[in-house]
């Protein structure tokens, strides 16, 4: 292990898991993510392997096949795989978001249907939520499900689903106006959907349609996708918790789950991005010596593992509020905004760090450029997440005048 982003109060149990993903991701994934990512190749090998580790089913029950182990270990779990790749670690973190949903808000039926296949890995989560033109307005979704007996048939179009063809279930945010008089609130009036479809791109069920992969800038290898769907019927017991209506606060649940996994990414990707930086200005030699031995590289460095301390540090927190069982939106928004603001400056450091050759796809540092501007994104701007952090604290520091 490295010396810098170390947690300290483990138990035996998870050194072991983290040490045994960890040696996974030196050994199978630093070698092969770059040629991959480069092809924008979905990493089947990979994640046939993370499948015979159990991590499909880290957080998932044992009394549904899974390995029952807490926020804070999946998301160290996620820092060691972004460090590899941070596509795969992609491809876990919606799975986990649909799991943790399920197991958080879902019936007794719904349960037993789909958390011990999903802890298998045959069934693969992915979340719906934004739609083309909402950005992170999400009460201004406009898909919407209108009840037609004991289903539902849903219309509208979904954007930037991760997972979006190799998934076999989806969580899905549409509005739902029964049982909801006009005038409700936007996010009251809002239901999550369990849908079932096969892997795959086109019509994957009738009424549903997968198109092909959106061509992006980083992140590649795992799927991004639009959803559409077109008189889709669902059953009206594939409504997630059985009532309509509480969809948005499900999703916001999933969100601070997955606002946890953005800042381990960030902080994996820092991470690596810090041991490219380090090892190459040790290799590089100017003006007669070590890069490393210049003042000027020695202060960047040196800012580079402060921003990953504190980045590890701050996602730790938010990771073990959340398992302690109170509320975490602070500390979520608070690990993302840092995590994912400090991965960015961190990976470009490294870019400086590595001269032109890091403008080169021959070497690693390229990739992780490429990668790290996602992460400002994905789960909440960094916008967002100021708003978040910014209403919550005077809830927290109310003036009593």
């Amino acid at each position: 292990m490295s010396r810098l982003a170390q947690t300290h109060g483990l138990t035996d149990v998870q050194r072991e898991i983290l040490s045994t993903v960890r040696d996974f991701v030196d050994k199978e994934i630093i070698p092969v993510a770059t040629e991959l990512e480069h092809r924008d190749e979905y990493p089947q090998d990979i994640v046939d392997g993370l499948r015979e580790l159990g991590l499909f089913g880290l957080m998932i029950p044992e009394e549904y096949g899974g390995l029952g182990e807490s926020l804070l270990t999946y998301a160290l779990c996620v820092e060691e795989i972004a460090r590899g790749w941070m596509s795969v670690s992609g491809i876990i973190n919606t799975h986990f978001i649909v799991a943790y949903m399920l197991k958080q808000h879902g019936t007794q039926e719904q349960k037993d249907h789909f958390l011990p296949r999903m802890a298998a890995g045959d069934v693969r989560g992915a979340f719906s939520m934004s739609e083309p033109a909402l950005g992170s307005d999400v009460s201004a979704i406009s898909s919407k499900a209108v009840k037609d007996g004991e289903e539902y048939v849903l219309n509208g179009q979904k954007m930037w689903l991760t997972n979006g063809g190799t998934s076999s279930l989806v969580a899905v945010l549409v509005r739902s106006d029964e049982g909801h008089p006009e005038g409700t609130a936007p996010h009251k009036s809002m239901t999550t959907f369990l849908v079932e479809k096969e892997p795959g791109f086109g019509e994957v069920r009738p009424g549903l349609t997968i198109p092909g992969k959106i061509d992006k800038m980083g992140y590649k290898g795992v799927d991004t996708t639009e959803l559409i769907m077109d008189g889709l019927r669902v059953p009206a017991d594939r409504v997630l918790g059985g009532v309509t209506g509480r969809g948005f606060y499900q999703m916001m649940d999933g969100v601070e789950v997955g606002r946890v996994n953005v800042a381990a990414r960030g902080c994996g990707v820092a991470q690596r991005a810090f041991e490219l930086g380090v090892q190459y200005a040790q290799q590089r030699h100017t003006f007669g010596k070590q890069i490393a031995r210049h003042q000027a590289i020695q202060f960047k460095l040196a800012e580079m593992a402060t921003k990953v301390e504190a980045a590890h540090a701050m996602m730790v927190n938010a990771a073990r509020k959340k398992d302690s069982g109170e509320r975490n939106d602070l500390e979520a928004g608070m690990a993302k905004y840092l995590a994912s603001e400090y991965c960015k400056e961190v990976v470009e450091d490294a870019f400086r760090i590595h001269g032109g050759y890091g403008f080169s796809k021959e070497y690693e540092i390229e990739r992780l450029y490429r990668e790290a501007p996602m992460l400002l994104i994905g789960e909440g701007t960094a916008e967002i997440q100021k708003m978040i952090i910014g209403r919550r604290l005077l809830e927290e520091y109310r003036f009593q005048g």
